[in-house]
C-alpha cells in the first residue's frame, strides 16, 4: 500500500476540534482506578461513531475496540483511569469541567492518559475513511486499574482474553516523542526483630547496583518503617521495613528479592522478605491478583516496530524523531517486562503534567498522534513484505 502521509496529517487536522471534544467528555467524567465504568461507556460510543468492526468490553472492564481481520496482530493502549485531586484549591480551573483554547485542553487526565485515548479513537476512524485497512487485526484498548497496578489488565487481556500482539504502542504522555522504555519498580516489606544492621545492608547494596547508559541506575531506598506488636506479618514485636526498589534493565523482581534475601544480616535475623499482591476488584468486580512489580524494559533503535515509527515520523512531519525514556512504569511492564511482547512509546501531553494541578495536554499533539497511529499498522505490514 502506498500511503499519502500529507493526506493522511490533513485528515487528523480536520478531526482536531472532534477530538478535543471527546478529550473534554472524558476528562468530565472522573475515573480513578476500579471506578472506570462511566468513560468506559462514553468511549464505546465514539468507537461506534467511527465505524469500529469490533466493540468488546471484557469481564475485567478493558475495552477493546477493533479494525481489521488481517493476520499481523497489533495493539495500540491506553489506560483510563486516572488518580484523584489531593488539593482542588491548587487548580486554576475546575479538574473535571477543565478548560479549552485554541492550543490547549486542562484538566485531570488530559495528559495521563486520556489523550492518547482520544488520538487512538480518531486515528481508527482515518482508517476508516482512507481505506488504509492492510493485512493486520487493530486491537484499541482502553485499559483500567493502571495507577494502581501497572499492567495488571495486560496480564488479564493476555491471559484470559488471548490476544497476543505482535507488538503493542503504548500512547503514555511523550511529548510526540518516540520512547523506548523505563524501569521498573518493586514495593518490598521486610520484616525482622532488628533493623540497624539490615539498614546498613541495604545502604551498601544501594551503592553496588547496576547501571544502564540509557535508563541509568537501580536505586533501593528505606520509605518508611513502622513497630508492630501485632502477628499479620507471622511475628508478633516486629520492625516492618518498606522499601521503594528501581529496577534498571537486566534487574528482575526475582533477582532483587535474591539479593535482598541473600545479605548477610537478613539471614543471620531470618527476617522475612516479600512483596505484596494486589487484589483489589475491578469496577465489574473481577479479582486478578498479581504480584505488585514492574520489570524494566528496553527496545532497540534497529528493532523492526521502532524502525517502523522512524518511518513514520519522518515521511509525516519531515524530519528526525528524538528518543527518550518514561520516568513511571507503564502498562508495557507487563507487556515486554513480563511477556517479552516488544512495546514503543508514542503520545500526545508531557510527562511532566502527568498528575500535576492544571494539567494539560496540547491540541497540535493530538493530531500528531493521531496520524502516527493511523500509518504505523501498514508500514509495519510493508517491513514484513
Amino acid at each position: 500500500m502506498n500511503l499519502d502521509f500529507q493526506r493522511v496529517l490533513h485528515k487528523a487536522e480536520e478531526y482536531k476540534v472532534d477530538m478535543s471534544r471527546f478529550l473534554r467528555d472524558m476528562i468530565a467524567i472522573p475515573s480513578e482506578s476500579c471506578h472506570e465504568r462511566e468513560v468506559v461507556a462514553r468511549i464505546k460510543e465514539e468507537m461506534e461513531k467511527a465505524n469500529f468492526d469490533n466493540i468488546e468490553i471484557d469481564k475485567m472492564g478493558n475495552i477493546i475496540g477493533t479494525i481489521g481481520h488481517g493476520k499481523h496482530v497489533i495493539a495500540m493502549d491506553a489506560h483510563i483511569d486516572t488518580i484523584g485531586i489531593e488539593d482542588e484549591n491548587l487548580w486554576q480551573y475546575d479538574p473535571y469541567k477543565g478548560y479549552e483554547d485554541e492550543d490547549v485542553i486542562i484538566g485531570r487526565g488530559g495528559s495521563e492518559q486520556k489523550g492518547g485515548m482520544a488520538s487512538m479513537v480518531y486515528a481508527g476512524k482515518i482508517i476508516k475513511d482512507l481505506e488504509l485497512e492492510d493485512d493486520y487485526t487493530l486491537h484499541i484498548t482502553g485499559t483500567v486499574q493502571k495507577e494502581e497496578c501497572a499492567g495488571l489488565c495486560w496480564q488479564y487481556i493476555i491471559n484470559e482474553d488471548k490476544i497476543q500482539p505482535e507488538f503493542v504502542v503504548i500512547t503514555e504522555p511523550t511529548s510526540c516523542n518516540i520512547y523506548r522504555g523505563h524501569r521498573g519498580r518493586m514495593d518490598i516489606k521486610l520484616v525482622s526483630k532488628k533493623v540497624d544492621p539490615i539498614l546498613n545492608d541495604l545502604m551498601c547494596l544501594n551503592e553496588k547496583l547496576r547501571y544502564d547508559e540509557f535508563l541509568g541506575k537501580g536505586t533501593l531506598t528505606v520509605s518508611e518503617m513502622s513497630f508492630s506488636n501485632s502477628s499479620d506479618h507471622g511475628e508478633k514485636n516486629s520492625w516492618i521495613i518498606s522499601i521503594n526498589r528501581i529496577l534498571t534493565i537486566g534487574e528482575t523482581h526475582k533477582h532483587v528479592l535474591d539479593q535482598i534475601m541473600n545479605l548477610p544480616s537478613v539471614k543471620e535475623l531470618k527476617a522475612k522478605v516479600y512483596i505484596c499482591d494486589y487484589e483489589k476488584p475491578s469496577y465489574k468486580g473481577v479479582v486478578y491478583p498479581t504480584a505488585t512489580y514492574s520489570e524494566a524494559w528496553v527496545i532497540e533503535e534497529d528493532n523492526r516496530v521502532c524502525k517502523t515509527l522512524i518511518d513514520g515520523y519522518k515521511s509525516l512531519f519531515n524530519k528526525d524523531p528524538l528518543f527518550d525514556k518514561w520516568s513511571f512504569p507503564t502498562n508495557g511492564a507487563s507487556i515486554m517486562g513480563r511477556y517479552d511482547i516488544p512495546c514503543i512509546g508514542f503520545g500526545p501531553g508531557h510527562e511532566a503534567e502527568s498528575y500535576s494541578p492544571n494539567e494539560r495536554t496540547w491540541k497540535s499533539e493530538l493530531v500528531k498522534a493521531a496520524a502516527m497511529y493511523a500509518v504505523i499498522p501498514s508500514l509495519y505490514v510493508s517491513r514484513t513484505l
